[in-house]
């Protein structure tokens, strides 16, 4: 549910960008889509609390074989370096969306890592998982407060551009 959420917040980020392509105030409703999405966004990753709990605890079931998992890490390992080099990129973009679409492309991509985590563990547990249970929790807070402090961190850009437009 979380990665349709994500994706309807996606192309509705570009939808609006494409709505607003050709109107006079376009600054200003860039500014508000992009303020709109940025709280929703943090909505969203604020909900990621359950399943990161639920993934650290071991209780998020897993069915898949070896084959797909190692498939699932080349792809994620992938995700993350692309999401990395664009985000990268953002800090010279001066589009607050395309900023926007960079940082939720990392947050999808740090997702992946703990549910990659979480599948890599569950798929090779032989009763000994409580022995992760530590090093489980710390990774997954570590990445959960990074996708938060992401999140946060593109709602107040986005408050700090509206006040700058508003004030100028």
């Amino acid at each position: 549910m979380y990665y349709i959420i994500l994706t309807a917040l996606r192309g509705s980020i570009i939808l609006a960008e494409k709505r607003i392509a050709g109107t006079e105030d376009r600054a200003e409703r860039r500014e508000r889509v992009c303020l709109a999405a940025s709280a929703l966004l943090l909505v969203l990753n604020v909900s990621l609390i359950v399943p990161v709990s639920m993934m650290v605890r071991q209780q998020k079931p897993v069915h898949v074989t070896l084959i797909p998992a190692v498939a699932m890490a080349a792809y994620t390992t992938y995700k993350v370096t692309m999401a990395s080099i664009h985000l990268k990129r953002r800090k010279r973009s001066s589009d607050s969306l395309v900023r926007l679409l960079r940082t939720i492309n990392f947050i999808d991509a740090l997702v992946s890592v703990l549910t990659l985590q979480n599948t890599l563990i569950m798929l090779n547990a032989t009763g000994e998982e409580l022995s992760m249970l530590p090093l489980t929790a710390m990774t997954s807070a570590a990445i959960f407060l990074t996708v938060l402090l992401l999140s946060l961190h593109a709602l107040i850009h986005a408050v700090r551009v509206r006040k700058k437009r508003i004030n100028a």
